[in-house]
């Protein structure tokens, strides 16, 4: 019988396509995965190590898979740092760290040695994914090159480092030819992709594709699904994009991590400070693409952050009109230099600042949600329920934003992209009928 291997993946998109491609590598080599832990021969624990919370709950699953199992394989984001594991949970069998998806296989083929010839049975073009039929996350490059105080991705998962163009379009065009209707572009830092490889040309469909984001968007347009960028810091190239979202080849749709508004956090995170170069480029964004969708991430109760910096946070969230944001709360993380910071902000203001800023953002979301009513719109479902159909438009990316509800119809199939019209919204979604 083939081995089956028990799989947990945890943490953020980039960690889920490191999964992917391990469960791909383990099926052309013939093994199953498992669908519990008594089923499995070995189990795979993908671990998260950015924020605290994230490594508890990374080591707490390692625990809890050597518990019901007793054969355990950690890779992923904690890997970078065995001993944190190993003094942990000494019975594992190997620790690897992220993207070493050739130790990891080297782990496996230890603990359950392969069972076939991987060249005589072959797994589908797209490999084994995660997410749903429809859409899928396309990963551009490892790494970054920032070195932002409260992050210590950089130490984890190394410098920047670009997929080649083809290597890119040639995963994305087996995906779509598998079905997939909406690629999500995924890096650390998507506008630099192609940076460290001084953006060489490779060969795709019989012409030379620069290792640039725009470049490789053109391209990517040819395959006549969404494409969706996450991930996206404002350099001046990224104006570059928004004709194409005008031409409709891109969603139109950013997602930019602004982290903060006020220069004093900005210069304190090291991450530049021009807020307000930064706000007249979103008017003209806007300008060129109205239905621009601009969703990003925030931090309050950052070290020295004063209740001035968080009205001013306030203030330009109000004024930048930011479609969707996520917001943390402020911790400490094991290695980052903000550590060393003055001026620690005490754990209950962080989180009377958190329910401000979501209340403040709810109400941006709620104004800008309400210009939709009464427009039609095109929609990607994602399931049909016995009651209702959930989908989603092109401001909205799966499990992070919105959703659009509609009535059950015979001929709306999850991954169909059809045309509503709004009828209501409330803060973050909306509901609409078939146009």
């Amino acid at each position: 019988m083939p081995a089956k291997i028990g799989f947990v993946s945890l943490g953020c998109p980039k960690a889920l396509v490191d999964s992917e491609r391990i469960l791909s590598r383990l099926r052309a080599e013939g093994y199953e995965t498992a669908a519990d832990y008594a089923g499995a021969d070995v189990v795979v624990v993908n671990t998260c190590g950015f924020l605290e919370s994230a490594r508890a709950e990374s080591l707490e699953a390692i625990g809890e898979a050597l518990a019901e199992n007793g054969r355990v394989i950690v890779t992923g984001c904690l890997g970078a740092e065995p001993h944190v594991i190993r003094k942990a949970h000494p019975g594992v069998l190997a620790v690897t760290g992220p993207h070493q998806y050739e130790a990891v296989m080297a782990a496996v083929h230890e603990a359950v040695p392969p069972p076939h010839d991987p060249f005589l049975d072959l797994i589908p073009a797209e490999g084994i994914r995660l997410t749903p039929r429809h859409y899928a996350y396309l990963k551009i490059a490892e790494g970054c090159n920032h070195r932002c105080s409260f992050c210590i991705i950089p130490k984890l998962r190394g410098k920047l480092a670009s997929r080649p163009a083809d290597a890119v379009l040639g995963e994305a065009a087996a995906l779509a030819a598998a079905g997939v209707r909406e690629l999500l572009i995924i890096s650390q830092d998507t506008s630099a992709y192609g940076a460290d490889l001084r953006y060489a040309s490779s060969r795709w469909r019989g012409r030379e594709v620069k290792a640039r984001l725009t470049e490789l968007c053109t391209a990517l347009a040819e395959l006549k699904v969404w494409v969706r960028l996450h991930y996206v810091y404002p350099y001046p190239h990224v104006d570059e994009l928004l004709p194409l979202m005008a031409e409709g080849k891109l969603l139109p749709y950013l997602d930019v991590p602004f982290q903060h508004a006020s220069p004093a956090v900005l210069k304190a995170m090291r991450r530049p400070a021009a807020d307000a170069q930064t706000l007249e480029r979103l008017r003209d964004w806007r300008a060129l693409v109205p239905d621009l969708t601009v969703r990003s991430s925030f931090i309050v109760g950052f070290p020295g952050e004063t209740e001035a910096d968080f009205e001013y946070l306030l203030e330009w969230l109000d004024e930048a009109e930011i479609d969707r944001a996520g917001c943390f709360r402020y911790e400490p993380v094991t290695g980052a230099s903000s550590n060393a910071l003055p001026g620690a902000v005490a754990p209950e203001l962080i989180e009377e600042r958190w329910h401000r800023f979501m209340a403040a953002q709810q109400a941006v979301s709620a104004r800008r949600l309400a210009r939709k009513v009464g427009r039609s719109i095109d929609v990607i479902v994602d399931s049909v329920g016995p009651e209702r159909i959930v989908a989603r438009s092109m401001g909205d990316a799966p499990e992070i934003d919105g959703n659009v509800f509609l009535p059950l119809h015979p001929h709306f199939a999850p991954g169909a992209i059809v045309t509503a019209r709004v009828e209501r919204a409330d803060d973050y979604d909306l509901w609409a009928v078939a146009a």
